[in-house]
């Protein structure tokens, strides 16, 4: 385990991201203008991808590699310079892509939380893991996509509330067994 993380704290993070993250689109529909500026936001990328820089480099300084462990130096220098390259030339949906990485580093934990565990609320947690895993994988690879997802759900308040109602009841869900089972 890289993380130490319980199934109970990550379902109470997990759920508690999700309804924090979901609430502003429930009480304020007219957010949805601020979100639309998101996929092309320099700033939200440059602070994204710092994130995702220092996430990479503790896991590459901290984790056992085993016989990759020749590879750790090399990777402790190329990752940083991959980053700025990254800053200087990929200017368009940044933000996206930055966002599709931490997607991808933030699964890992929740996986790893309900790994040998034998309830089967377990799997609120690991499904989330593995949609954060599918829409990172889209958002880094096809970044407009979000960019079309956020404009689709935008379209009118009452499918915005939706999604968000939705958003609020899973981290509601999650956050319920990470209370009562886990």
């Amino acid at each position: 385990m890289i993380y130490h993380l319980s199934l109970q704290r990550a379902g109470l993070i997990a759920g508690g991201v999700l309804i924090l993250l979901s609430l502003p689109g429930l009480l304020k529909p007219d957010l949805a203008a601020v979100v639309q500026k998101f996929p092309r936001s320099r700033g939200a990328g440059f602070i994204l991808l710092t994130v995702d820089l220092i996430w990479t480099l503790w896991l590459l300084a901290t984790i056992e590699m085993g016989e990759f462990a020749a590879f750790r130096r090399p990777l402790l220098i190329v990752v940083p310079i991959g980053y700025i390259l990254v800053l200087r030339f990929v200017d368009e949906f940044l933000a996206v892509r930055a966002l599709g990485i931490l997607c991808l580093l933030i699964a890992e934990p929740l996986l790893d939380a309900a790994f040998l565990r034998y309830e089967t609320s377990r799997l609120f947690v690991t499904v989330f893991a593995y949609l954060l895993i599918v829409a990172g994988l889209f958002w880094v690879m096809i970044p407009y996509i979000l960019r079309d997802q956020i404009n689709w759900g935008a379209r009118n308040t009452g499918r915005w509330r939706m999604l968000h109602g939705i958003a609020f009841v899973c981290g509601a869900v999650i956050l319920g067994f990470a209370v009562t089972q886990y």
